[in-house]
């Protein structure tokens, strides 16, 4: 089983930046795709952005494109680092994982889940 913790949410202001942070631990522990997802009061989940194993070419959800800048820097540890943010980015943010998807942007692809860091930014 794998286990993914989020951290690094938190209120801020309009234009100010976070970076969230997920860990994975656990057994079996070969997570070939790990992403970011949303989930703002009354919305379904929404794809943030993706990164694969080695780090390679990330993928990342058009209303995120040139604030957000997803990494890997290990096989168990990835960034979210948000710029720019805006009320609208206000969500629980999920890392999820898993050793390969079909989708990158369909949650229903993914077996682990974090808990959720709450993303508050204020107008």
């Amino acid at each position: 089983q794998v286990q993914l913790v989020e951290s690094g949410g938190g209120l801020v202001q309009a234009g100010d930046s976070l970076r969230l942070s997920c860990a994975a631990s656990g057994r079996p522990f070969n997570l070939g795709i790990m992403s970011w997802f949303r989930q703002a009061p009354g919305m379904e989940r929404e794809f943030v952005a993706a990164i694969g194993r080695g780090g390679g070419v990330p993928f990342i959800a058009e209303p995120a494109k040139g604030r957000f800048t997803i990494s890997r820097v290990s096989a168990n540890t990835m960034y979210l680092q948000m710029n720019k943010l805006k009320p609208e980015d206000t969500a629980v943010y999920y890392c999820a994982a898993d050793q390969s998807v079909g989708l990158v942007h369909d949650a229903s692809e993914y077996d682990y889940w974090g808990h959720g860091t709450q993303v508050t930014v204020s107008s």
